[in-house]
């Protein structure tokens, strides 16, 4: 259950009959949460009203135990949209980190669907174990976790058989590292999903997936929100605001034996380097750059 104080202080806890709850707002028995109705009021021992309801994955994913920083809310949810997800969708994450898109993963594939996430680090795998199973009150049955390291795997090893994933979301330092088997167990059309904290490891991404030539040509964004205070006519954005977390570059697979078709715009001036030879660039002799 999620107990939410005037100020909108938010704590989740887990109910047990003959618990109590301890805040700096009271004390709350757990067995007068137990057998309420969602949305109810309970009020503590200093007469404090709490609001009870049990919480949304995205409360629940910003309050867990964590080994690994977690995706955000707002980025899990484009990663789902990215990737084109629905019930009965196939997808791939490396690596797990804490489990929380694990359970945006597996929530949006439903119990036909099948997630396999690959965690290299036990210790995070641990901890992404647990937070997804109190999540959805076991482990789910769609849902495989190996410690491994991505690039180790066969391809026969993934779900989806000959006709390969829906979607591969990759989620660690090098993500370049693995595109070749991304693209191996990728089915024609599957999508790609890269999620890096970098300038660098964007670019470094993106031009690496240029000169590979089985993607088509992706695209990078970073999603910022911003909530808003609201009182009478006092209308205005918070001070406070979810900003950059991370960027997003999302491609899709080309079918077997095809190659993307090369880009036609130019590059900005100076944006290769004299010496780079390579999509959108030219090699030039040391002499001619001065």
């Amino acid at each position: 259950m999620q107990l939410t104080d005037p100020r909108g202080t938010k704590k989740t806890i887990s109910t047990q009959a003959g618990a109590v709850l301890h805040t700096h707002r009271g004390q709350i028995a757990h067995d007068d949460i137990i057998g309420l109705s969602e949305g109810s009021v309970v009020t503590s021992s200093r007469g404090i009203e709490f609001l009870a309801q049990r919480p949304g994955l995205d409360d629940y994913v910003l309050g867990m135990p964590r080994a690994a920083a977690v995706i955000y809310p707002k980025d899990a949810a484009r990663i789902v949209s990215l990737a084109d997800l629905g019930p009965g969708a196939s997808v791939l994450e490396a690596g797990a980190g804490s489990g929380a898109l694990s359970s945006y993963l597996l929530r949006s594939v439903g119990p036909s669907g099948e997630v396999v996430s690959v965690e290299r680090r036990s210790d995070f795998a641990e901890v992404a174990a647990e937070n997804v199973c109190r999540w959805f009150g076991g482990w789910p049955r769609s849902w495989t976790l190996l410690e491994e390291d991505l690039q180790a795997l066969l391809p026969a090893q993934m779900p989806g058989g000959e006709a390969g994933l829906d979607a591969v979301i990759l989620d660690m330092l090098a993500p370049w590292e693995c595109l070749e088997i991304a693209s191996a167990i990728l089915r024609p059309g599957g999508s790609l999903v890269a999620y890096v904290a970098t300038t660098t490891q964007m670019s470094r991404m993106v031009e690496s997936m240029r000169e590979a030539g089985r993607w088509i040509e992706p695209r990078a964004e970073e999603s910022i929100v911003r909530t808003w205070h609201l009182d009478g006519l006092a209308v205005r954005p918070d001070h406070r605001m979810a900003g950059h977390t991370g960027f997003l570059i999302a491609s899709r697979a080309m079918a077997a034996g095809q190659r993307a078709p090369e880009r036609k715009r130019r590059p900005a001036p100076g944006a290769y380097g004299p010496d780079y030879d390579g999509p959108g660039g030219h090699r030039v002799a040391p002499e001619e750059a001065g």
